[in-house]
């Protein structure tokens, strides 16, 4: 396929930890329910999955934010659930609530009859990223993503979310071969859907470990990491004669930090509660960082807003050394951006960021 040549690739010299003009910034959920045409387009499609599922509708609502912020990158719009949808597992979201699964994995039968499922099962997200890249004709590189293994197996096996993680926990601990089994699977399924996703046209792609931090540390490299590193090994690292880098964010995994850049990705995500500034000390020779802006500091005054965007990007320093060597900062949140976030508070954020980490340069 051929797609228009980029014209902003600051992210993508960031995430390979290359000299760029300024920092690049995108968020996290940067298309969804915070902007008014995101919920007007939503309402056009009837309900969540017929916005993502349609290739016109997640081309639009993923080009959105794009049309009202100067951001660095577009990420495609989909949902973290799709792969386990894939396998059968009945993927609903009702009005209002989190997603839910009909058939929840929670017996040795279930775990045995899971297997990677056929990828064409998934080509409306093949579709959308493809139409997303041409519809942006160069304008910023595109992001793909999946969850991680660990985090797909939390809502496989609790069937929603959860609070306490009991059914997913009693099974890792009283029958960790079967949750194995399970990571396993969603580890080589996971790996072939990025790839698939990278061969449509994505060109970088995230994969979301968001419940990695709910483990005790022990669990967390045998049942969480393990994996991730799994489908970091196996996906495809150039396409097109470029690099396809790789981004990896664990929530809560600021304990793990040096042990998540040891992996193989070109970055690594932060959520707030690491400080930029230790992180990139102790691992900012080996990858790239992405964040960490707290999400709730959107609901401050604008100048409130672009204090706070400056000070992240004052923790993480002048992204030349004294050597000249650069290291890689992409600004993110450091989570999720809250469907109850003022969208021009979103404009003050990356305003801010842009003009300070010019002068950091």
């Amino acid at each position: 396929m051929m797609f228009a040549p980029l014209q902003n690739d600051s992210f993508l010299r960031a995430c390979l930890r290359e000299p760029t003009p300024h920092t690049p910034v995108w968020l996290m959920r940067q298309a969804g329910r915070y902007l008014p045409e995101y919920c007007a387009t939503r309402a056009k499609a009837g309900s969540f999955m017929g916005l993502a599922t349609n290739v016109d509708f997640a081309t639009e609502v993923t080009l959105q934010p794009l049309e009202r912020y100067p951001l660095d990158a577009a990420i495609l719009f989909s949902d973290i659930l799709t792969v386990p949808d894939a396998m059968g597992l009945g993927l609903s979201f009702a009005q209002g609530e989190g997603p839910r699964f009909a058939h929840p994995v929670r017996d040795e039968a279930a775990v045995a009859a899971l297997e990677v499922p056929d990828m064409e099962r998934l080509r409306y997200v093949f579709d959308a990223v493809t139409s997303i890249r041409r519809a942006l004709a160069g304008r910023v590189p595109l992001i793909g993503f999946s969850g991680s293994p660990w985090t797909l197996a939390c809502y496989m096996v609790e069937g929603a979310g959860s609070d306490d993680y009991r059914l997913v926990k009693s099974m890792l601990y009283g029958r960790p071969d079967l949750m194995h089994r399970i990571l396993d699977v969603n580890a080589r399924a996971v790996a072939a859907y990025l790839n698939a996703q990278i061969d449509a046209g994505a060109q970088a792609v995230m994969v979301f470990d968001s419940w990695g931090g709910v483990l005790a540390d022990g669990a967390f490299q045998r049942f969480s990491l393990r994996y991730t590193q799994q489908v970091v090994g196996a996906l495809q690292r150039h396409k097109d004669g470029q690099r396809v880098p790789v981004i990896v964010f664990t929530k809560g995994g600021g304990p793990w930090l040096e042990e998540i850049a040891a992996i193989g990705a070109d970055v690594v995500g932060l959520d707030w509660t690491v400080n930029l500034g230790r992180a990139r000390a102790a691992v900012g020779d080996r990858v790239a960082l992405q964040g960490n802006l707290d999400p709730n500091v959107l609901f401050a005054p604008p100048e409130a807003v672009a204090r706070e965007g400056a000070a992240v990007l004052d923790s993480f320093g002048r992204p030349q050394r004294p050597d000249g060597r650069w290291d890689g900062h992409i600004f993110n949140l450091g989570h999720g951006i809250s469907q109850f976030t003022p969208p021009e508070h979103v404009s003050a954020l990356v305003e801010a960021v842009h003009r300070h980490s010019k002068t950091l340069r």
